[in-house]
């Protein structure tokens, strides 16, 4: 079962919540209008930092992915995973623990920030300024690793984040590089968009673990490797 071929598309969808939610961050950044060469070079160096963390957590759930498969098997992991998904949206929608959530995600990003401000003197400041971006609690990130926790391999979970960071990049190098804050233009709360989202990998989890024969979203995994056929 892999998700590989969604990895960028929801990167890519994704992004427009990227966009908004770290807009001002983006816009904060130290770049030189005198040199717009050396200015690239940092932004760029931004978005390699932020893919490579990306992909680095990619890792670390595919480990803890495949501890898990150890002891209990795929289908189970998939089903467990998308049930989360789906509970977790459910909460959302009900409103409770909402603020509480707000709260544990600003403690997190405070001591975040303050790295930032320390790594802006450096040499190559982007790159270590990307890398605690990567670090920044946000939904859709926690989307595409609970998507990577469940494709089951290390492999395949670090290449599934390798392919979200990337699918990120192009809405926000085209906020930094243009100065455009997106919120100013965007009508409706990308935020909106995350439990829409979770609701449907967490759906299609569920439906892939359960092999109803359906094409894609619910494949019978044993018809695809061929079936014996006994003659009597």
């Amino acid at each position: 079962m892999t998700y590989l071929p969604l990895a960028f598309l929801l990167g890519l969808l994704g992004s427009l919540h990227c966009a908004v939610m770290c807009g001002p961050l983006m816009l904060s950044l130290p770049i030189s209008q005198k040199n717009y060469l050396k200015s690239a070079l940092q932004l760029l160096l931004y978005q390699l930092g932020r893919v490579l963390v990306y992909t680095l957590l990619g890792l670390l759930v595919g480990l803890i992915g495949n501890s898990m498969v150890i002891i209990t098997n795929q289908q189970t992991l998939s089903i467990l995973v998308g049930s989360l998904l789906i509970l977790f949206t459910l909460l959302h929608f009900s409103g409770r623990y909402f603020k509480l959530f707000n709260r544990f995600q600003s403690k997190l990003i405070s001591p975040i920030s303050k790295l930032m401000g320390k790594v802006y003197g450096l040499p190559f400041w982007g790159f270590f300024a990307g890398m605690l971006n990567g670090l920044i609690p946000c939904g859709m990130v926690y989307l595409a690793l609970a998507t990577a926790l469940n494709s089951g391999s290390i492999k395949e979970s670090a290449s599934f984040m390798l392919l979200f960071g990337l699918g990120t990049t192009p809405l926000m190098l085209l906020i930094s590089l243009s100065g455009i804050y997106l919120k100013r233009y965007i009508r409706f709360n990308p935020n909106r968009l995350i439990p829409w989202f979770m609701l449907f990998m967490g759906t299609l989890f569920i439906l892939r673990a359960t092999e109803l024969g359906i094409p894609f979203l619910s494949p019978a995994q044993h018809l695809q490797h061929g079936s014996a056929i006994e003659c009597k």
